[in-house]
């Protein structure tokens, strides 16, 4: 049966995804229709779908899909997004613009911190792991939320993200379920810049939250920045600022949401 859908799409720093009010649990869709919505030239095309529902212990729950219609791991840009779409649509939020919500069955807390600017308190990282040889090279990993394998590079325009990381993102002897691939450049004691490949969308994507906190805390935990606030700037030209203590327990990711547009689509 045909049915006609409202969504708004979003972007996180160039992280864009289809969200859709979901609070009365009305909708369910399956992996090929949010493949079909998430799909470009033929699709409202996204780098993933997000749906907003309701959660028994936080303001709402976040429910994540990448763009081949799989459920996802967490996304940091899809969480800020989700919450500046969750507080345009009403859901209650703090006095200081704060909000709680779960994702992949963690608790998460996020704030508005100016118009259309959104900074989201990370997981605690783990598996930080150092020096992993590979047929692309050395890389290191950690898990932000999400897996991420990080290359450093002199020259990363002329880095091959997809065809390099289409190869490392399915080295699952080394990765196990597969990882996010970034390349990295140093470009200042308290900034970088970074090109991330990412699974599920299987292509570069103009940004990538958990792949922006992963490249900071990994040049923090190198020694390649000694700043405990560092600035990524991402594929799309916006920059992320991604903050921590120096014990990495603590870790915040900020930078722009906004809406794009607002539509309906006929799924079915």
């Amino acid at each position: 049966m045909t049915r006609e859908i409202s969504f708004s799409k979003l972007s996180g720093a160039g992280n864009d995804f289809v969200i859709i009010d979901n609070r009365d649990r009305s909708l369910f869709l399956d992996q090929s229709e949010i493949a079909a919505l998430c799909r470009r030239r033929t699709g409202i095309g996204a780098d993933g779908l997000i749906l907003i529902e309701p959660s028994l212990s936080a303001d709402f729950l976040m429910k994540y899909h990448n763009a081949d219609g799989l459920e996802g791991s967490m996304c940091g840009n899809g969480g800020r997004a989700a919450v500046w779409f969750a507080h345009a649509v009403g859901v209650p939020f703090e006095q200081d613009g704060g909000c709680r919500f779960e994702a992949g069955g963690n608790p998460y807390r996020a704030w508005i911190t100016a118009p259309e600017t959104v900074r989201l308190q990370m997981l605690e990282p783990r598996g930080f792991r150092n020096n992993i040889e590979t047929e692309e090279g050395i890389c290191h990993f950690v898990d932000t939320g999400s897996p991420h394998a990080i290359f450093y590079s002199a020259g990363l325009e002329g880095v091959d993200v997809v065809g390099r990381g289409r190869k490392v993102r399915h080295m699952t002897d080394l990765f196990q379920g597969g990882t996010n691939v970034n390349f990295i450049e140093i470009t200042s004691p308290d900034s970088l810049s970074l090109r991330t490949f990412e699974r599920g969308v299987e292509d570069e994507t103009l940004a990538c939250g958990t792949g922006a906190v992963a490249a900071a805390l990994m040049s923090h935990r190198l020694g390649m920045i000694p700043a405990t606030t560092i600035r990524v700037r991402v594929r799309s030209g916006n920059t992320l600022e991604v903050r921590f203590s120096e014990n990495m327990k603590e870790v915040f990711l900020t930078g722009p949401a906004h809406v794009i547009y607002q539509g309906t689509v006929r799924v079915g």
